[in-house]
């Protein structure tokens, strides 16, 4: 029985130190830049001290970043952008090219300020946006074209060589070259997205253009991106 006791007491004392060093911990790992939110298995009434909760809050505040920053969704002054846009399915380009144009109006792009190719197809796409985009004139290269599985019979071929070519693209110059290509599997699902139902994506790229070239000025301007 005594020696019973003397267990008891020893796992009681131990369990004490423990939650005693809880709190000790807490600031060497702001300290060390490292933000440490205490277990569930510590104890509740350590957890919920007025110490510990402020402990807490300094190290999450410790995470918060320098400097962060947003692109803007108006165009910079005098800023050119460029569209490259795929013949084939014109129904549903020509709707994603106005879509375009209408937003880059609408976000500080005069329309002489945007020049529009021509291709044949999505195909063709990354290799006119890629050299466009190493002229060094452009703030932002756009793509657009519609690949509907209906009526393409390579259509996993031209999906990925489109995809994987207009981001080479961007990441080889630098220049953001955005990603304005339908892929349906129907032309209901293309005609949804030209002004439809679900919006009109050849806008949404051209925003999304403005925003990253708007980012990217921001950056270089600091030296905290590559030209």
């Amino acid at each position: 029985m005594a020696c019973l006791q003397s267990q008891v007491s020893t796992c009681a004392s131990s369990a004490a130190r423990r939650q005693a060093l809880v709190p000790a911990r807490l600031p060497s790992a702001r300290t060390s830049g490292v933000c440490i939110v205490p277990s569930q298995s510590s104890s509740s009434h350590v957890a919920n001290s007025p110490v510990a909760i402020a402990q807490i809050a300094t190290a999450r505040g410790s995470c918060v970043a320098r400097a962060t920053y947003h692109g803007s969704v108006m165009a910079e002054s005098g800023s050119k952008y460029a569209v490259v846009v795929a013949k084939f399915n014109s129904l549903i380009t020509k709707g994603l090219l106005e879509g375009a144009m209408e937003v880059f109006e609408s976000h500080g792009v005069p329309k002489d300020h945007v020049d529009v190719a021509w291709v044949p197809g999505s195909f063709e796409l990354p290799v006119v946006a890629k050299s466009m985009a190493k002229s060094g004139k452009y703030a932002a290269v756009v793509c657009i074209g519609a690949i509907i599985r209906g009526a393409t019979t390579h259509y996993d071929a031209v999906v990925s060589a489109a995809t994987g070519g207009v981001l080479n693209a961007s990441t080889d110059t630098g220049v953001p070259v955005v990603f304005g290509v339908l892929t349906t599997d129907d032309l209901e699902q293309a005609l949804d997205r030209t002004g439809g139902k679900v919006g009109n994506k050849g806008g949404e790229a051209a925003l999304t253009a403005v925003e990253t070239a708007t980012l990217l000025a921001k950056l270089r301007a600091e030296g905290k991106a590559a030209w």
